[in-house]
């Protein structure tokens, strides 16, 4: 049984007959009854399956990072959704069944914050250490902004994070990593 919320013309949730309704971030919808699906499996829908589930793998283990680096660029979905969307569409590589995905191509963050250049690494025992050059004062840079840290681990399908790292005028910063994590790429 629906419920109609707003009087007549507003929005309503449940069901009325073949038709369900609902809101979703405040905005109502209708839609019918799904249909029973006869799964074909085309060549089509299972290469996009597969880049789906590679996507997932790859950024599940960073979705409260995502929520932070994608707020304000989530439109009507969420910001883990907005981070798929852009992994989709920008950052696999290969072809069916061969996908993969490339890490220089995955936006963990969005924004107009100039990001720091000249990046380097160096991970020595337990940690990695994250250094760049300090360009403060460049475009909206300033020397105050935090860094967003994110290691994935793909095949391990983890990732350490920290959305409060070390200041940009610092230009380094040290991020501890899980000891069964030695010896992975």
């Amino acid at each position: 049984m629906g419920t109609i919320k707003k009087g007549i013309l507003g929005g309503f949730s449940g069901k009325v007959g073949t038709v369900v309704g609902g809101s979703w971030k405040g905005i109502s919808y209708m839609r019918s009854l799904p249909q029973k699906v006869k799964n074909p499996r085309t060549e089509v829908q299972v290469s996009q399956r597969t880049k789906f589930a590679i996507t997932m793998f790859y950024l599940k283990p960073m979705t409260a990072f995502l929520r932070t680096g994608w707020k304000l660029y989530a439109n009507k979905q969420s910001p883990f959704n907005a981070a798929m969307s852009y992994v989709l569409a920008n950052a696999i590589t290969g072809s069916y069944p061969d996908y993969d995905i490339d890490p220089s191509k995955v936006l963990v963050s969005r924004g107009s914050l100039l990001p720091a250049s000249g990046y380097d690494t160096d991970v020595t025992g337990g940690s990695i250490t994250i250094m760049w050059d300090d360009n403060s004062g460049i475009s909206n840079a300033k020397a105050t902004d935090k860094a967003l840290v994110a290691i994935v681990n793909p095949t391990k399908g983890e990732a350490a994070c920290d959305t409060a790292g070390a200041e940009r005028m610092t230009c380094s910063h040290n991020l501890n990593l899980p000891a069964d994590w030695a010896g992975d790429e």
